[in-house]
């Protein structure tokens, strides 16, 4: 009698009977050829995140599922197009336990309090008085800098996981940092500070403790109109007179680049920019976040840094939707001896 178990997605094997509970995100109701509905996901756990399908099911079971929660299920897996996806034959919706969203919810594999640390040094690098008094309200607000170091960078995208919006600034001021000695023209202040100010919104726009969501915040401001707001309120409080000779105005110039590098930083209208980028600063801030954005998904999807000896029957993954493409797995580079 086959023994059946859960097993972690990073650790899937070919035709593996599975049971137990998962994360699953973006479910979705489809129709095959042949006219007969049939429900696909990902499902997900702390270690990674795979394709799920089931052939046989109803609207009434679709209807009975979270679109983006937990559940309970059954299935056997199946290498398919380069991914090893999970054919459900059960389903349920399940509550999780704290020690299962322990299980469930993915976390960055860096550690946090060094990434931090790195943030703060580079924040404390700025030479503009008013930036620095600026990054310094946004600091002492401990409750903001907490979910700062929790928070996904994405619900389903890149950096999906706990402390993935620190792990994405720190990358994006890192690269900044060390790039900036190309362009010497672009104001290093403005472009270090927009990067750590161009998502701190989405603290407030995202759910992550009990799975990966949106907050109400983020579906009726989002995290860019919350940028925006955090970023008028710690420019006020540059001004307070309980800070004495701390206090310094922050130019009403100043503050509109910054903002604008908020409004920018996704690039175009249809990715969800209120401006396009203006600035020599928002250009390069945009682009650099989209790259980096980019190559965690295409690195993930690839299964760089995984184990991605085993056998999962193709080359190419599945469509990756964000990215518009099958992505190629093999490194050609990396010849056997």
């Amino acid at each position: 009698m086959t023994t059946v178990q859960r097993v972690m997605i990073d650790s899937l094997e070919a035709a593996q009977h599975i049971a137990g509970v998962y994360a699953v995100q973006n479910l979705q109701l489809g129709t095959t050829k042949a006219g007969k509905p049939f429900l696909k996901m990902l499902i997900a756990d702390k270690t990674g995140r795979t394709p799920g399908r089931m052939w046989s099911t109803t609207e009434e079971q679709f209807r009975s599922l979270p679109t983006d929660g937990f559940v309970y299920l059954e299935g056997q897996t199946q290498p398919y197009q380069g991914e090893m996806q999970i054919i459900v034959n059960q389903i349920r919706e399940h509550v999780p336990t704290e020690r299962e969203l322990m299980e469930l919810l993915p976390a960055t594999e860096h550690d946090v309090d060094e990434m931090f640390g790195d943030v703060l040094r580079l924040l404390q690098s700025l030479q503009h008085p008013a930036l620095k008094c600026l990054a310094d309200r946004y600091l002492e607000d401990g409750e903001l800098m907490q979910r700062f170091c929790q928070a996904p960078a994405a619900q389903t995208l890149h950096h999906a996981y706990l402390g993935g919006l620190l792990e994405h600034t720190l990358s994006l001021m890192t690269l900044a940092d060390k790039m900036i000695e190309h362009y010497p023209y672009l104001s290093r202040d403005i472009v270090l500070m927009g990067l750590f100010l161009h998502d701190l919104g989405k603290c407030h726009e995202l759910t992550w403790m009990e799975g990966f969501g949106y907050s109400t915040d983020g579906q009726l401001v989002g995290h860019i109109g919350r940028g925006v707001v955090l970023l008028a309120e710690k420019c006020k409080a540059c001004e307070d007179p309980e800070l004495g000779d701390a206090a310094v105005a922050v130019p009403a110039e100043l503050r509109f680049v910054l903002e604008h590098i908020i409004l920018s930083h996704h690039g175009v209208p249809e990715f969800g920019a209120l401006k396009l980028p203006a600035t020599p600063e928002a250009v390069f801030v945009s682009n650099l976040d989209n790259l980096d954005a980019k190559m965690n998904m295409v690195l993930d999807a690839a299964g760089r840094g995984k184990d991605a000896a085993r056998d999962l029957g193709g080359a190419f993954t599945e469509k990756v939707w964000a990215l518009g493409t099958r992505v190629y797995r093999p490194d050609p580079s990396r010849l056997e001896a």
